[in-house]
């Protein structure tokens, strides 16, 4: 029996939850679903669901196997899609995973250069603070800082220099000079996170690391973009990452404070990575859409 076949219909027996379902999904009769799993279960020497007149369940071994059998097909449809892909125009769904963050800083642009440089790609983007598993949720490629899996290439994109940052607005209503033993007179935006120390900064000033206890804020969220919406309305001031803040910068919207003072980058991580299965290490679409990220940020000095 074909063994891939049987995995597929294992597979699709598993998800959903009897025979006749998965035959009806497959198109195929519910006699050669319960052969292909009989084959499977054979061939491994142990039993993959305990039957009953009127349901079936995976057993223990079930559940471990399927874990790999999806991980099989999955790796056998993509390794399809490049060989198709190196035979014609780029094309099919490139799945992307990324913090909110990072949308109107640059991946918003990023997305819009690779959709109209290969106008057959489509792409899928899931913005979420959460450490989503890209094998698990069958992402081909994750921008993040942070921790990186089992199985995952992760490559360098951004190292995170931390400014501190207010609008000239805020500045003119709050004159007062802003050093470090003057925080608490000023208004703050603060980032909140949990893995996020709430009471103290870290910084160092030549050579020597400080603990700072940070102020009471008068705004603070977990939402960056809503913070940063703040600073630049004049709300306050602002650590901020130096991918978010440069733009502004360079166009004057924000004003870097204290240059000779560096905060640690603990709230961002110290580097932002592209992150890959290692399985998907040569993708044409993948490797197009890196190129894409790498020369934007180039292009707006944003590394």
């Amino acid at each position: 029996m074909d063994q891939l076949g049987a995995i597929a219909m294992f597979v699709a027996t598993a998800d959903q939850g009897s025979f006749t379902r998965a035959a009806s999904h497959l198109g195929k009769t519910t006699s050669a679903l319960t052969r292909a799993v009989t084959h499977l279960e054979t061939e491994l020497g142990t039993r993959l669901f305990e039957r009953s007149t009127r349901r079936i369940a995976l057993t223990e071994a079930g559940q471990l196997y399927l874990a790999s059998a999806r991980q099989v097909l999955i790796q056998l449809q993509q390794a399809r899609e490049d060989l198709d892909q190196l035979q014609q125009e780029m094309c099919g769904t490139l799945r992307v995973a990324a913090p909110p963050s990072y949308a109107p800083a640059f991946l918003n642009a990023v997305c819009c250069r690779f959709l109209d440089k290969y106008p057959q790609m489509r792409l899928e983007v899931v913005l979420t603070e959460e450490f989503v598993d890209l094998l698990e949720g069958s992402y081909d490629i994750a921008v993040r800082d942070g921790p990186v899996g089992p199985d995952l290439i992760a490559r360098p994109l951004i190292v995170n220099r931390i400014r501190l940052c207010a609008s000239p607005r805020y500045l003119q209503r709050k004159p007062l000079e802003v050093l470090p033993h003057t925080f608490d007179k000023h208004d703050w935006l603060i980032y909140r996170h949990p893995a996020l120390n709430p009471h103290y900064w870290w910084l160092t000033h030549e050579g020597e690391r400080q603990r700072i206890l940070q102020p009471v804020p008068r705004l603070s969220s977990d939402s960056y973009d809503l913070l940063f919406s703040a600073l630049l309305d004049g709300q306050g001031l602002q650590f901020c990452p130096q991918w978010s803040a440069a733009p502004y910068l360079r166009r004057g919207e924000l004003v870097q404070l204290l240059p000779d003072i560096d905060p640690d980058p603990e709230q961002f991580g110290s580097t932002v990575h592209v992150i890959y299965p290692a399985h998907r290490r040569h993708t044409r679409k993948l490797l197009a859409f890196i190129e894409c990220l790498s020369s934007y940020l180039d292009e707006e000095a944003l590394h």
